[in-house]
């Protein structure tokens, strides 16, 4: 087989590698976080951020679970959260005995019962945080010692160092 032959091959297999390399070099992804609220009659939910140490941030779910018929969840301005008021909601929600929400933006975020146990405490405060700046990245797992090199200050660089000197490899 030729050299034209083994360069097809190998193509595939240099992007491959590139692709595990680079991701190794640490680009940070955070999980969504999930927040089973139970939503019931007669409950003071005025300190529940602080409960949960405001550890609420973008991209979160909040679950209301509650019983049918018994609540509903309507999410409101804060100064319908300040008087139960839910002549004017932002979103109404009432059917089933669930109701999940994901808080997309840095903000607080507002929700009230209308069947009259907001009175009572039944209404959430949430604000939700912009993310936390992501760790940093673990070292580079190929030793770049082995290759001659010097290993760079910031891991991004030395994953593409470290790339570079395994795709020479590959040609060759």
């Amino acid at each position: 087989m030729g050299l034209a032959y083994r360069r097809s091959i190998l193509t595939p297999l240099r992007l491959v590698l590139l692709a595990v390399i680079m991701a190794s070099a640490g680009v940070a992804v955070t999980k969504a976080d999930k927040f089973t609220i139970r939503w019931s009659p007669n409950a003071n939910y005025t300190d529940w951020d602080q409960k949960n140490n405001n550890s609420v941030h973008v991209g979160d779910w909040l679950v209301f679970q509650y019983t049918a018929n018994q609540a509903d969840v309507i999410q409101v301005n804060q100064s319908g959260f300040n008087t139960c008021d839910a002549s004017n909601p932002i979103t109404n929600y009432s059917k089933g005995r669930s109701y999940a929400i994901q808080l997309n933006e840095a903000r607080p975020y507002y929700f009230i019962c209308s069947l009259g146990y907001c009175y009572g405490g039944m209404k959430l405060a949430v604000v939700a945080h912009p993310l936390p700046p992501p760790s940093p990245p673990p070292a580079p797992s190929v030793s770049l010692a082995i290759a001659g090199v010097k290993p760079p200050v910031g891991s991004f660089v030395a994953a593409a160092v470290t790339a570079l000197v395994l795709f020479r490899y590959l040609v060759t």
